[in-house]
């Protein structure tokens, strides 16, 4: 294992994580700053709020092939399964932490999505399915998108039976929910309200 290697990988995927789509495709198409519009959020889906849905198919094809490319340049150094999911998980960080735009970036779920379908697709195709299935009965997009995303670690167990890149994607999925855990206590709260109601 070439530790010099990883390190130059994890800065170059922290700084691939800084290229933020939303601001490139709003100051180059739309001549506006997406973070000065809507949430403020440079996200895929503030863009589709306030760009319309070319934004929004833009935006969340190049946060995901972030996270692609990253993980399919890990691959093709040859490391291993659990490395690659560190360096998914380091740019992710620097698309929800951007040093260059003064740490307020995105979200991070499109990068998650394009990285693990790099990764592995049958992972993303089971996240699918689920979200498929119960969306039609929750009607919430955020809580059954999370809730179906947070179980990317068992689907991987129980595709692999391998411990150490299972692990590596709890850490990975934990840190996501982190992210969006102010949006999921919202959910949590105005169900609960309308539960009393």
């Amino acid at each position: 294992m070439d530790v010099i290697k990883i390190v130059i990988l994890l800065i170059g995927a922290y700084a691939v994580g800084n290229l933020l789509t939303a601001t490139v495709i709003g100051k180059l198409l739309y001549r506006d700053d997406i973070r000065s519009a809507g949430s403020g959020n440079p996200g895929a889906r503030n863009a589709g709020r306030v760009f319309g849905k070319t934004a929004f198919v833009l935006t969340f094809l190049g946060d995901a092939l972030k996270g692609a490319l990253v993980v399919l340049i890990a691959k093709w150094m040859g490391l291993e399964e659990w490395l690659q999911l560190v360096a998914l998980l380091v740019v992710m960080a620097g698309h929800i932490y951007p040093i260059v735009h003064k740490f307020r970036g995105g979200q991070g779920v499109s990068t998650f999505i394009g990285g693990m379908l790099a990764f592995h697709p049958l992972v993303v195709a089971c996240f699918v399915v689920v979200f498929l299935i119960f969306y039609p009965f929750v009607k919430n997009f955020t809580l059954v998108g999370m809730s179906a995303m947070g179980l990317s670690p068992l689907f991987l167990f129980g595709l692999t039976k391998e411990w150490p890149q299972t692990v590596a994607a709890i850490i990975v999925v934990a840190f996501l929910l982190f992210i969006h855990r102010k949006d999921l206590h919202s959910i949590v709260i105005g169900y609960r309200r309308k539960q009393r109601n």
